[in-house]
Order: structure tokens, then C-alpha cells, then sequence
């Protein structure tokens, strides 16, 4: 296609349909890039069905996109092997022996500060904070609903502000399939407008230290308070084999084997940045450098768990893939992404948003609605993941070719994402903190949801000032 119509809008929209729908992204995903190919192909859906496939597979031949698909499964098997090592359980242990907590605002800091600590994955994060602060909570009388608040709160707002970790090399590597220069530069300008995420670390900060409640959490903490843990209905989502992992009988858990193995992959991003951009980080390579620093934190786990006789290589090895496997659905998701990204820009999308809102949206309105379709989006699907895969290959190819910076519009994206996801009920990760809380999962989506909303709006406003200024 010379020049892109409406027709470009067909298999985002499509994608978009399907995940509200179906709430399956892999075959939301996947249906976008077939309409797209098909399209392409003189409609004829058998040759789309077939350039698909190639698209797909295509997708792997850059090389940038296929390291960071394999650094995908790599963290995986990092947190698979820190789980293994007893670190996680050791770091708990570590915390708990300090006995730092004396008085209920120390324990809702406590369960704020080992959230945001946390940062290289959102599920793990939740899961180590919940199992140190909920015995802490009980103690002093604080509902488990505020518990998962703030411990969901500091998952995914924290998780999407870093570079690298999982969720910094999934959207460099959609950033970089999208052919942004300097994507790197690009997610670190993102990361300072970011308003939804900093609106709800901000204000789960400010719950945990002064304790204020708004809406149903203020009967949860008099509930609680009156010393009933729970509601008299309440079913707690609670699975011990995932909050408390098989320990390793070979070794006492210690916490530096969590502590030194993320401290490797910490120092390794930028070192990583600062070689592949030849002194300057700013122009290094962020695909390699995630690699090679999740593979370091990688290997310094391995030679860890030798050197304590914690484990063999037969063991390591097959932790390790346990763990990349479990991680090989985020990695689909983002091989899909790159595809769709790739036929969207052969469609010309990006280039037909712009044409259609230049002069019609400004930037103060089409920011804004960025940001709440993609929170509509994750809502629906109950994935952040997807919706950046739906989100960015619209927003900044429309971006680009309006002449608008692109750091607002990836922030726009990357914050609805995360507040429709924080919002969800279907979301993995607010699942998962109502586990790791051991609270009734609809309490702690009804309590939530009043501070998501709160930060929601902050964040909308914010983004119809920062459009009034582009």
C-alpha cells in the first residue's frame, strides 16, 4: 500500500476487539497480524495465513529482537535458580531476624520499601513482599486488603520505570522493531512521565506512612482492627507451593544468594550500555546489554549454589529451564508484538493516525486518549504486556510522523497499561497479590480500585498539560 487509508486501522483494531472480547492476547495478537498480511496480500486470507507465519519468524532474524526474546526466558531461569538457591527465603529470614518492625507504619513501610527493592519482576516482587510483611501485618492489626494495596502498588508502577529488568527489554525490544532511534534514550525520557505509575507509588507511599483510608479499605482497617482478619465469606486466594517454595535441603537459605546474583545484573546494565556505546551509555545497545546483564546475574547465581555444593549442573541446568519455560508465554507475546509492529508500518497506521488527527486531535487531547484507551485495553484483557503490544505500534508511529517527541506518547501508553491493568480484576499480578496477602481477591479489587482511580485521574490531567506543551 502507497498510501495508507483506513483500511491501515483494521488489524489493531481487530487486536483491539478481540482481546476486549475473547480476553485471549496470543490469538489477539495473532488475528492482527493476519489481517494485517492479508491486506497486504490482495485480501486473500490464505497467502496472509502464510506471510504471517514468515512475519513471524522474520521477527527473529534481527538480531536485536532475538536477544531480547532470549533475555525473556533467561530471567526467567534467573528467578527460577534465586527461588532454588533459598535466596528469597533467606532475604525474608534476613529482614525478620532485624526485627526493624516495631509499630504498624514501620510494617506498612516495610512491605512498601521491599516492593519497590524488588524490581527486577513483578510477580516475584509481590510474592517476597507479601510473605514478609503479612505475619507483621496481622500482628499490628492491619487488614490484608492493605496489604495487597500497597504491595501491588509497588509491582508494576516500579517494574515499568527500570530499564533493565523483563519489562524494560520487552518494550526496548517493541521500541527497537518499531525502528526508533536511540530506543533506549527514548524509554529512560518515558520513564519521568510516566504520571500513572509515579501517581501510585506516590500514593501507596503515602497510605503506608500515614495510613489514611479511602472508600471500602476504611471498613476493612476497622474490621480488622476489632481483631476479624477477614471478612465472615471471604475466600482468600492463597497457594502454599508458590508462597512458600520447596526448600533447598542442601544449603540454609541465605540471603545473598538474591542479594548478589540481582546486584551482578544491576551493575552489568550500565557497564553493558557503556561498551556497546563506546563510552557513552546513552548510545549503547539495550538489547545486548539486558542480555549480558541477566546472563552475568545468571552466572553468578550458577558459580554461587557450586561453590556452597547447593546444587549440580544437571540440577541448574534443569531449574533453569523450568524457569525459562515458564516465562516462554511472555516471550510469544512479544515475538506477536514485533510482528504486528512490522505490518502495522508496512500498512502505514501510524502514518494514517497522524493525517487523520493532525488539526483535528492536538496533542493536549490525543495524549490524554492514549493513555485511556490503553487503560481500557488492559482492563479488559487483564495484561499491561499486551496492551503495550497493541498501544506502542500505534501511538508512535502516529507520533513520529506528526513531528511529536515520542518519549510522551511510549509513556502514555506504558502508564495506561499499567493503570487498567493495577484496575483489573482478570490481572496476573493483582491475582497474585491478593495471594501473596492471603485476602478474598474481590476484597482486595474493591478496595484498590478507589486509589487506582484516584492516581488515574492525576495522570490524566497530567497528560492534557504535558499535551498542551508539545
Amino acid at each position: 500500500m502507497t498510501e495508507p487509508t483506513w483500511i491501515s486501522l483494521l488489524p489493531p483494531v481487530l487486536a483491539i476487539s478481540l482481546a476486549i472480547i475473547s480476553r485471549q492476547v496470543y490469538l489477539s495478537l495473532a488475528g492482527g497480524v493476519w489481517l494485517g498480511w492479508t491486506i497486504l496480500e490482495g485480501w486473500n486470507p490464505g497467502v496472509g495465513l502464510v506471510r504471517s507465519i514468515d512475519g513471524a519468524v522474520g521477527v527473529l532474524a534481527n538480531p536485536g529482537d532475538a536477544k531480547v526474546i532470549l533475555f525473556t526466558l533467561v530471567i526467567g531461569a534467573l528467578i527460577a535458580t534465586v527461588e532454588a538457591s533459598g535466596g528469597v527465603r533467606g532475604f525474608v529470614k534476613f529482614l525478620e531476624s532485624r526485627r526493624w518492625v516495631t509499630t504498624p507504619r514501620r510494617a506498612r513501610l516495610l512491605a512498601w520499601m521491599a516492593g519497590v527493592t524488588l524490581f527486577i519482576e513483578s510477580n516475584i516482587n509481590v510474592l517476597v513482599a507479601g510473605s514478609v510483611a503479612r505475619p507483621l501485618f496481622d500482628r499490628f492489626k492491619i487488614s490484608r486488603e492493605k496489604l495487597a494495596y500497597i504491595i501491588d502498588s509497588a509491582s508494576a508502577p516500579i517494574c515499568i520505570m527500570i530499564p533493565l529488568n523483563a519489562w524494560g527489554a520487552y518494550n526496548l525490544g517493541i521500541l527497537s522493531g518499531l525502528g526508533v532511534e536511540n530506543p533506549v534514550r527514548v524509554f529512560l525520557s518515558a520513564v519521568i512521565l510516566n504520571f500513572y505509575a509515579m501517581g501510585a507509588l506516590a500514593l501507596a507511599l503515602a497510605a503506608a506512612y500515614w495510613g489514611f483510608d479511602i472508600g471500602p479499605m476504611k471498613k476493612a482497617e476497622k474490621r480488622t482492627r476489632g481483631g476479624q482478619i477477614l471478612w465472615p465469606n471471604a475466600k482468600p486466594l492463597m497457594d502454599e507451593s508458590i508462597l512458600s517454595p520447596k526448600p533447598n535441603e542442601k544449603i540454609p537459605p541465605r540471603a545473598f544468594n538474591m542479594v548478589v546474583p540481582i546486584g551482578v545484573m544491576v551493575l552489568m546494565m550500565p557497564l553493558s550500555l557503556f561498551i556497546t556505546g563506546d563510552g557513552n551509555l546513552m548510545e549503547g545497545s539495550g538489547s545486548t546489554s539486558v542480555l549480558w546483564a541477566v546472563l552475568s546475574g545468571l552466572g553468578a547465581a550458577w558459580i554461587l549454589l557450586l561453590v556452597q555444593r547447593g546444587a549440580s549442573l544437571d540440577e541448574l541446568t534443569r531449574t533453569g529451564l523450568k524457569g525459562a519455560g515458564g516465562l516462554v508465554p511472555m516471550a510469544l507475546i512479544l515475538l506477536l508484538a514485533l510482528a504486528l509492529g512490522s505490518v502495522a508500518r508496512a500498512l502505514g497506521t501510524g502514518e494514517y493516525v497522524a493525517q487523520v488527527t493532525h488539526g483535528v486531535l492536538p496533542p493536549m487531547v490525543f495524549l490524554p486518549l492514549v493513555f485511556l484507551v490503553g487503560a481500557g485495553i488492559a482492563f479488559s484483557i487483564g495484561s499491561s504486556w499486551g496492551t503495550f503490544a497493541i498501544m506502542l505500534p500505534i501511538a508512535v508511529p502516529a507520533a513520529e510522523a506528526m513531528g511529536l517527541p515520542l518519549a510522551p506518547f511510549v509513556a502514555a501508553s506504558l502508564s495506561g497499561g499499567i493503570f487498567g491493568d493495577h484496575s483489573s480484576p482478570i490481572s496476573d499480578t493483582t491475582i497474585i497479590s491478593s495471594m501473596a496477602s492471603a485476602t478474598d481477591h474481590i476484597d482486595h479489587v474493591r478496595t484498590q480500585l478507589p486509589y487506582a482511580l484516584t492516581a488515574g485521574a492525576v495522570a490524566t490531567v497530567a497528560f492534557v498539560l504535558l499535551g498542551a506543551t508539545l
